[in-house]
């Protein structure tokens, strides 16, 4: 009788059987920016949904730490809270980027611990709808013609996320990126426009930034950069793989911890994560904030981070972005 009703408490409470292993303290989130960004969404959607799903025993604060976009928050987490075990830090694809160009100094991808992604949104290669560009092969066609007559505009400097994946298309090409004529903007409002008004050929931005002007008939998509058609009104947009050119783009979001979480509270925060993507609730909110799902955890990702960081680190070194022993 007494064993039954020890599993039944557990049934109802999702998180008692791993708070026989660690219980969070006082738990929290570092978004590594300030409040309203993608970071920040990443820390206050997944904690709220924690909380309301009853995933976790008591509610989880969210910090923003804004600074060198995530190099404040790795160099804290490093330098004062190396072995803390209640805190989660929010990252994105653009962090590995980072990290691979020694952003971040002398921390990069094995200076933390990766716990999982909570989704991801994908890059898009778009163009006016008059564009001469019809196909993704209309537009390697053209690279290999005159790369740098096709000018490209998006928000970010060289190396960013934007730039890099129209670098990687320039290389499927054979192409060297660093002949590429890209125009950085403000942000993505500015570089759509520039694209409306003639002014670029080439906008890469996110799945989530063009359904008005694609809905419009103002832009044509020649690829999203997914593994696998993306659902809803993207799902008559071919994958760049299908059209034969081997890129692909998730921005993912997700956590890693300090280098040194105890292995307790590192499992206990990935079977978390796992549970929130288990839950029927949680694909409608992930939605709700332009994510796509993205469910990967633990050892899978960790090796995920490790690779993609290393990759952007060739691409780096390749294009002179970083010194070639960087």
């Amino acid at each position: 009788m007494q064993r039954r009703m020890l599993i039944t408490a557990a049934a109802a409470l999702p998180w008692a059987a791993q708070a026989l292993g660690f219980t969070p303290q006082n738990a929290e989130c570092i978004a590594p920016a300030a409040p309203g960004g993608g970071f920040d969404v990443t820390c206050r959607l997944t904690t709220r949904m924690l909380s309301e799903l009853n995933l976790v025993p008591s509610p989880i604060r969210t910090q923003n730490m804004p600074g060198g976009i995530g190099a404040v928050a790795i160099n804290h987490i490093n330098a004062q809270r190396p072995t803390d075990p209640n805190v989660l830090i929010a990252f994105s694809t653009g962090s590995w980027l980072n990290m691979a160009q020694r952003r971040f100094g002398r921390f990069a991808e094995n200076d933390v611990r990766w716990i999982g992604a909570v989704g991801a949104d994908y890059g898009v290669i778009a163009v006016k709808r008059d564009s001469r560009f019809q196909t993704l092969a209309d537009l390697v066609a053209g690279m290999r013609e005159g790369i740098s007559n096709i000018p490209v505009g998006s928000s970010g400097a060289v190396g960013s996320q934007d730039w890099t994946k129209v670098a990687l298309i320039a290389r499927a090409a054979g192409q060297d990126p660093r002949r590429m004529r890209y125009v950085p903007f403000e942000g993505g409002g500015a570089a759509m426009a520039a694209l409306l008004g003639g002014h670029t050929q080439l906008f890469p931005g996110d799945a989530s930034e063009i359904r008005g002007q694609l809905e419009a008939g103002e832009i044509r998509l020649l690829a999203v950069l997914a593994p696998q058609r993306l659902p809803g009104f993207l799902s008559v947009v071919p994958t760049a793989k299908e059209q034969g050119v081997d890129v692909e783009w998730p921005i993912i979001r997700g956590f890693y911890g300090p280098p040194r979480m105890p292995d307790a509270a590192y499992e206990y925060w990935v079977d978390v994560l796992r549970r929130l993507h288990a839950h029927p609730a949680w694909p409608e909110a992930r939605a709700a904030q332009g994510m796509f799902e993205f469910n990967m955890v633990g050892a899978e990702f960790a090796a995920l981070a490790k690779r993609r960081t290393e990759e952007y680190r060739v691409l780096a070194r390749d294009v002179g972005l970083i010194q070639p022993t960087q």
